[in-house]
């Protein structure tokens, strides 16, 4: 079902009737007419297919399904805000907002180029602030529009996600699961979680977004992903929360016949300052790690030619060069077994990052996403 077809009026009916118990106290609360609450009512169930309320001579009780989608349509309704936006004006701007020109948004939807612009103009004047200008041949949004297009992304998982908890009540597991999975999570984690997953729930499809914290941690703020796998940042984002899985304690990774391999672990940290090192950027987990072991020794940290956070770059580089590098094993399992990489030994001093999770400080998962949550933390 596509949540834009849920009409925001009879969302805020249903919502005030849970609220009240009253077909007339909610009528007043939404500024409409009895019946035509009524007729709201009736074509929201017809939707979803479930009965919403047991109606009594002592007022209208909730269902099992009114108690599942009145919290979710009213956080979706707070990100919408009071004005009438309506389903045909979002899916425009979210559109043109995903697209960056109103000719690329008619292609991707099939609507006309006129089309768009008169409903993100409408909706423009309905919120009382321009959302979108012009940029050269294109089109950039506002801060209001950028505001604006987070709260209709956010809007829209809040009742996706009631949809499928209501498939629930039809005896069907239904949904989608977006993963932003960070480089350590992909070695292992992810793929042992997801397969389990998969096999207890195949009718759920799960997405996996590749990236850095900092490519992935955008799209988990606008709901675009539900949540975020790998290493945690010392402190939480804004917005973001941080469950912990696991602590990992990254090896120093060399090439096979390395001239510190044949030391058998015992090197300090002048030693590892006299060769050259590939590591991610500053301000991530694993470059703090870095410094932090050259920090603990007193020792100069070395100069940095190479800066990457890839691990089929790094590995690359590593076969090739007398490069060092900080991963954790199950990032290089295969490449240390073959031979083609060596363990030089581990970071000197009590150095690891922690492995977890990250969603948005509100997000209500599903009980699907729950079980996906706790299939991770199986793997630990």
């Amino acid at each position: 079902m596509d949540p834009l077809s849920l009409n925001s009026r009879h969302l805020r009916a249903m919502v005030a009737i849970v609220a009240t118990g009253r077909i007339s106290s909610a009528a007043r609360a939404v500024n409409l007419t009895q019946p035509a609450v009524t007729q709201g009512l009736a074509k929201l169930e017809a939707q979803i297919g479930l009965t919403l309320f047991d109606r009594r001579a002592d007022g209208m009780m909730p269902t099992d399904a009114a108690h599942i989608l009145a919290p979710r349509a009213e956080a979706a309704l707070r990100r919408i805000g009071r004005g009438h936006s309506t389903g045909a004006q979002i899916r425009a701007f979210l559109a043109v907002a995903d697209a960056g020109s109103y000719a690329t948004a008619a292609g991707a939807t099939g609507l006309s180029e006129a089309s768009l612009h008169r409903a993100v103009g409408d909706l423009s004047v309905g919120i009382g602030q321009r959302l979108v200008e012009r940029r050269g041949r294109g089109i950039a949004l506002t801060a209001r529009g950028l505001a604006v297009a987070r709260n209709f992304r956010l809007a829209l998982v809040e009742l996706r996600s009631g949809i499928a908890e209501l498939a629930a009540l039809h005896g069907r597991e239904v949904g989608r699961i977006v993963i932003g999975a960070m480089p350590l999570s992909r070695a292992r984690l992810l793929p042992q979680a997801i397969g389990l997953f998969h096999a207890r729930h195949p009718q759920v499809d799960l997405t996996i977004v590749e990236g850095s914290h900092a490519e992935l941690v955008g799209p988990l703020r606008d709901g675009e992903i539900d949540l975020m796998v790998g290493a945690l940042r010392a402190e939480a984002p804004d917005g973001i929360a941080q469950r912990p899985l696991f602590e990992d304690r990254p090896i120093i990774i060399g090439r096979a016949g390395h001239p510190l391999a044949a030391r058998g672990g015992t090197v300090d940290a002048r030693d590892l300052a006299s060769y050259p090192w590939i590591v991610p950027a500053p301000g991530t987990p694993l470059y703090a790690l870095w410094a932090s072991m050259f920090a603990a020794a007193g020792v100069a940290a070395p100069h940095v030619p190479i800066e990457c956070g890839s691990v089929i770059m790094v590995r690359q580089i590593l076969v090739g060069s007398d490069f060092l590098t900080l991963l954790s094993t199950d990032q290089v399992r295969v490449e240390l077994e073959a031979g083609w990489l060596a363990a030089i030994g581990p970071v000197p001093g009590d150095v690891g990052r922690t492995i977890g999770i990250s969603t948005r400080d509100d997000w209500r998962p599903t009980a699907l996403q729950r079980r996906f949550i706790e299939t991770l933390a199986e793997q630990e």
